[in-house]
């Protein structure tokens, strides 16, 4: 079924029908356990209805905590990958698939071998943007040549640096790497701006055997959240 008009209105793709047997799935999204997110689980909840969306990868910065809670609760009403985005030493790398939270402080290759050691995947958020704390091209060489890098982001709905998507996908290409598609959403109406759809999965493994052949939809959305009075939860104990 086609998602309701404002998040059609919002991002038109929502409105294309989807291929058969395919998830759409957004790998880049934060709720309130972010810090520079406010997004609250019912608003997250709320989206996620409008949206149609069928797996959301919850990669907050430095937590894992939020996206557990919506793994045990169910509240979302989809399917939730639990992710971390975490800023290395040198770079933010995401890792999808994890059991626990990444520390601070990692080198990228450290980072790495953290994720690939809870059995995850290794992503890499908006490479190519130098306006954002993305790993730079010498770091990305050296991890993608010692074999650590399994998918970087080719669309990234909130790119800010012209052209970056366009080159982060002739990289994936060129490395043979899996490419994806995130919202990057720190706002509800975020949601839906960008996703892949893919065949189902089970685990990282087969999750990246699916990206593989998956088919990106997107475009740039980075509208500003309208303030409003309201009352966020604390993330502290939770």
């Amino acid at each position: 079924m086609p998602p309701p008009p404002p998040a059609a209105a919002r991002h038109p793709h929502l409105a294309e029908d989807r291929l058969p047997e395919r998830l759409r799935v957004d790998l880049h999204l934060h709720s309130m356990w972010s810090g520079d997110s406010q997004t609250t689980p019912d608003e997250l909840a709320r989206a996620v209805a409008e949206t149609g969306l069928d797996v959301v990868c919850v990669t907050d910065h430095g937590a894992v905590a939020g996206a557990q809670r919506f793994v045990a609760s169910g509240e979302l009403g989809c399917r939730v990958v639990i992710g971390q985005e975490l800023r290395t030493v040198a770079g933010e790398i995401i890792g999808l698939f994890l059991t626990e939270r990444l520390p601070f402080g990692l080198t990228p290759e450290q980072a790495c071998k953290e994720i690939r050691s809870q059995g995850g995947v290794v992503y890499v958020p908006h490479p190519f943007d130098e306006l954002r704390h993305a790993l730079r091209t010498p770091v990305l060489d050296r991890l993608v040549g010692a074999g650590l890098i399994d998918a970087i982001e080719v669309f990234n709905a909130k790119i800010r640096a012209p052209g970056a998507n366009d080159r982060a996908a002739r990289y994936a290409a060129e490395h043979q790497l899996a490419a994806g598609a995130g919202s990057d959403a720190h706002e509800p109406g975020a949601l839906g701006a960008a996703y892949a759809e893919m065949g189902d999965f089970t685990d990282g493994p087969s999750f990246l055997a699916s990206l593989r052949v998956a088919t990106l939809r997107g475009h740039h959305y980075d509208a500003a959240r309208a303030w409003r009075a309201r009352v966020v939860p604390s993330t502290s104990t939770t």
